[in-house]
């Protein structure tokens, strides 16, 4: 079927996608989107627990099975996207299975959280690796390809850990920051071959549901509010960044709040000072910290950004 049902062209019909930690959440609803807009998907899972542990080839296949269900075409892949090799086999599969590779979309993550007083030297290199090393690996695997065929598609995942700050998460806040600057290089240095690359901040907070009070008619409200920011909330701004409409998108970053789009600010410059004669510890103190004080940022978290709730 080469069309949607309301017989609009599908946006990325006949594209090769490959989406990691597709097994189920985002992933999985990104991959299914990705199908049932004509893409052809590897899902990749390594059937994980949240915060790493563990291997099962189910979550992928089952994805492929709802595919196939939708009259799709997709093939499972467990490799792991923290090991360059491994990393290299999920692109491989999607050019055996395929025969080329259009977009990447970096969703595998996990969590280990922990005050960073507290946080071990496995706690922050298990995150680091899968979500920074991991962007890169899979990436980097894709990138031949893409310049030789001159044209490709990138999609990362971010967060707003990283881009405005959360407590506890200071591995995971990090390797996001730190996909961002990432996904910015690869535009930067790509761009000259037709390549993209953007980034999604997601809010889906299903997992947050049971720790959040409903003692109240007002808190079972605002809770009902919140379940309505689902995983399939992600899917249509990445279906449609790995699309050739969104052909003048290039190294930006996204959010995707329930029925909300956010384009978020990168750094610039806000306020400078400047002395003639140059600068001294003292005058440093004296002068330039306090003429820019009323600028400082707060130590805000996401929540106290995003203090709102969805609607």
């Amino acid at each position: 079927m080469s069309e949607t049902n309301n017989n609009i062209p599908r946006m990325v019909e006949g594209k090769v996608v490959v989406v990691t930690g597709a097994g189920g959440g985002i992933g999985r609803d990104i991959a299914l989107a990705m199908a049932r807009e004509g893409a052809k998907v590897v899902v990749n899972d390594i059937g994980a627990s949240v915060s790493g542990e563990g291997n099962d080839a189910g979550p992928a296949q089952a994805v492929v099975n709802e595919i196939k269900d939708l009259g799709g075409e997709a093939v499972a892949n467990t490799d792991s996207v923290s090991d360059a090799t491994s990393a290299g086999r999920i692109v491989q599969t999607a050019l055996d299975a395929f025969g080329r590779i259009d977009v990447i979309v970096n969703n595998a993550g996990i969590l280990r959280d922990r005050f960073f007083h507290k946080m071990s030297l496995d706690e922050w290199d298990a995150v680091i690796k899968v979500h920074l090393y991991g962007a890169f690996h899979v990436s980097r695997a894709a990138a031949p390809h893409f310049k030789e065929q001159t044209s490709g598609n990138y999609i990362h995942m971010t967060s707003t850990s990283g881009l405005i700050g959360n407590f506890g998460q200071a591995n995971y806040a990090a390797a996001k920051m730190g996909v961002a600057a990432l996904s910015k290089s690869i535009a930067l240095d790509m761009q000259k071959f037709n390549v993209r690359s953007n980034c999604i901040s997601p809010f889906a907070w299903s997992r947050m549901i049971g720790s959040i009070p409903t003692d109240t008619p007002e808190e079972q409200a605002r809770v009902e509010r919140i379940k309505q920011m689902t995983p399939a909330k992600i899917a249509p701004l990445a279906v449609a960044l790995a699309s050739d409409a969104s052909v003048q998108t290039n190294g930006q970053i996204f959010g995707v709040r329930n029925n909300e789009i956010f384009l978020f600010s990168q750094p610039r410059p806000i306020r400078s000072v400047h002395r003639g004669e140059g600068w001294t510890p003292q005058s440093v103190a004296s002068h330039a910290l306090p003429a820019m004080q009323a600028s400082y940022f707060d130590l805000d978290r996401s929540g106290d950004v995003f203090s709102w709730d969805p609607v």
